[in-house]
């Protein structure tokens, strides 16, 4: 019997208070090592045309775009926020948060 495929690990951000240094450094990242981020805020995120770069636009609402992070992130996923809640439910789950 084969095992499941695994994905690799992806890269989930809390873009809707992430700065805009921040985004520039993890656009140049994700080309150059080329992993998947996800960028989830509830407005829209200009994003560069890149298969490894991506923005997901939630509806407005408390920690909708948190709540949106942790139903998609598997264990092993690095989320990148400032949140502490956030981070705390991320890890449960078994991201690795910074």
């Amino acid at each position: 019997m084969s095992e499941p495929a695994t994905t690799a690990p992806q890269i989930w951000v809390d873009a809707d208070a992430c700065p805009g240094v921040i985004r520039e450094i993890l656009f140049r990242a994700a080309e150059r090592a080329q992993v998947q981020v996800t960028f989830v805020a509830n407005q829209w995120v200009r994003c560069p045309a890149s298969r490894f770069i991506r923005a997901v636009q939630v509806q407005g609402g408390y920690d909708v775009a948190d709540s949106a992070i942790v139903e998609r992130m598997q264990p092993g996923d690095l989320v990148v926020t400032q949140d502490i809640p956030l981070a705390a439910r991320v890890i449960e789950k078994g991201a690795a948060s910074r």
